[in-house]
């Protein structure tokens, strides 16, 4: 079973930086795509960010082009999602989720397994 533990959210004003990381644990992480998601009260989870299992691949919302960027470190079992220039509609809970794969996916439906999510909240 996949364990996923997001960390780093956190209440920041506009135009600041936030940097999210999320460990894995339990399988082969060079096995899985791993992607960011986010959710806001009301709403679906929204994708955020994808890479395959080794960087060569890399997809991002439109709504996050050029501000966020998620890379991973293979050897720490860790993804992270570094994001600049935040705005206030960047607020929401953070998932990162795993999924057993070679390409990456947008469908939230897809991911096997989900983080508890964590917190980023921006004020204006």
């Amino acid at each position: 079973q996949v364990q996923l533990v997001e960390s780093g959210g956190g209440l920041v004003q506009a135009g600041d930086s936030l940097s999210l990381s999320c460990t894995f644990a339990g399988r082969t992480f060079i096995s899985y795509s791993m992607s960011w998601f986010r959710q806001t009260p009301g709403e679906g989870r929204q994708f955020v960010a994808g890479m395959n299992w080794n960087g060569g691949t890399t997809l991002y919302a439109d709504s996050v082009k050029g501000r966020f960027t998620i890379s991973r470190d293979n050897a720490k079992n860790t993804v992270f999602l570094q994001m600049t220039d935040l705005k206030p509609e960047d607020t929401a809970v953070y998932y990162c989720a795993a999924l057993m794969s070679i390409v990456v996916v947008f469908g939230a439906d897809d991911y096997n397994y989900w983080g508890q999510g964590t917190q980023v909240t921006v004020s204006s």
